[in-house]
């Protein structure tokens, strides 16, 4: 038990849209990345994720409508709905959600899927 400098974690790391472990409370990770550019249109079907901008700006595109968000900001993507994450410059961001959660979603696997967590 001790505790996590979110400046830290981010700096052992560069690569966008990989996410890092950087903690799990009861079967839920706590996922950090850095995000620069779109990622895939995807949708998880049996889990919820939750977005929380810690650095930047980032945007999470849904088929119907855009939402923006700024640091200290979160969104939640309820279960079944498609979604695209996406920033013009680096964002950091914290990701909640299920240990089960494939960062790509329930189609089929891209160069973009993570199979293994890295944990920092």
């Amino acid at each position: 038990m001790t505790k996590v400098n979110l400046a830290e974690k981010f700096a052992q790391f560069s690569d966008h849209w990989q996410p890092r472990l950087a903690g799990r409370v009861n079967g839920t990770d706590v996922r950090l990345l850095k995000i620069q550019g779109d990622f895939d249109w995807h949708a998880h079907a049996d889990e919820d994720e939750m977005f929380v901008v810690i650095k930047g700006e980032m945007r999470m595109a849904f088929r119907d409508r855009t939402e923006h968000l700024h640091a200290g900001e979160f969104i939640i993507v309820p279960r079944g709905t498609e979604h695209r994450p996406g920033a013009d410059e680096e964002c950091e961001i914290m990701l909640i959600e299920p240990s089960s959660v494939v960062n790509t979603g329930d189609g089929a696997a891209t160069e973009r899927t993570v199979s293994e967590l890295e944990e920092i």
